[in-house]
């Protein structure tokens, strides 16, 4: 489902190509994520090592990327050959965003929250970054990661919650603000402009309202209407936590505030059990 997603996220006609296909593929609806990768970056082979076995037809489609493809070859393959090259293209690009000039691209886009903001009330519309739940192309599509909450979110368009995470990777935000740490965003602080003038009452019903569409996504039945006898404890261990990685590591200050929060955790859901278990 995913692959066939992928293969419609882009939109444009022939005539788009006129300039290079990079700039048709960037300037087609849907693909709002993705940076410029300078194709000095892409006439590298070494950065391309291994792509060829991901990636059918590899030399067409990379032909084709850096506009040199054969006119004949273009309009005999042009279908299958743009499907092969957006995919190459979106596994150059995780590659390229992490080196020292695509996170310069990135933090640009960033700084103009184009990936969107946090929908988590407390978080006061912080910008989120891109990230892949993989790096291994077709499994999972990309998601969004909030600095501040240190959670995960979907992309509000359905374009692009298309998107193949594999595209940005599993390191990119995590590397990003280690890189640059004066980007780490505050735990708390005042409010955006705009939204300092938010009632108590407000954001509480908005916690509230996140609570209930947090606790409704990890156990249908209260969805249903049959929350009443619902554990609190039990709902509270079925959450899943998000664990940032660089290269497949954890971060070490990072993993060790999450092993303490975890700590935390089960304390409160002993003490739910034992409230549980004396109200039964």
């Amino acid at each position: 489902m995913l692959h066939r997603a992928v293969e419609e996220v882009s939109t444009g006609s022939d005539s788009d190509y006129s300039s290079s296909w990079i700039s048709w593929f960037l300037s087609s609806k849907g693909n709002e994520y993705f940076c410029e990768v300078d194709e000095d970056f892409i006439l590298d082979r070494f950065n391309l090592t291994g792509l060829n076995v991901e990636v059918s037809n590899y030399t067409q489609a990379l032909d084709l990327i850096t506009d040199q493809l054969d006119d004949d070859i273009q309009d005999e393959l042009r279908g299958s050959l743009d499907v092969q090259a957006r995919l190459l293209y979106g596994l150059i690009h995780a590659r390229w965003i992490v080196t020292a000039r695509g996170l310069t691209k990135m933090i640009e886009k960033y700084r103009r929250a184009e990936f969107g903001r946090c929908p988590r009330v407390l978080c006061q519309p912080q910008p989120l970054l891109p990230v892949g739940l993989t790096d291994i192309p077709y499994e999972k599509s990309v998601k969004l990661y909030c600095g501040r909450c240190e959670d995960l979110y979907s992309p509000k368009s359905s374009r692009h919650g298309s998107i193949d995470g594999a595209y940005f990777g599993t390191t990119f935000p995590h590397l990003l603000f280690l890189v640059y740490p004066t980007l780490i965003p505050p735990k708390v602080g005042t409010a955006d402009s705009g939204a300092g003038s938010t009632s108590g009452t407000t954001t509480r019903e908005g916690e509230n309202r996140v609570r209930r569409r947090l606790r409704e996504e990890m156990d249908p039945a209260i969805a249903e209407g049959g929350g009443e006898n619902i554990s609190t404890a039990s709902v509270a261990l079925k959450a899943e936590r998000y664990k940032p990685r660089i290269y497949g590591f954890q971060l070490n200050e990072i993993a060790k505030l999450q092993r303490w929060q975890e700590a935390v955790r089960d304390r409160q859901v002993a003490r739910l059990e034992e409230l549980e278990e004396r109200g039964s």
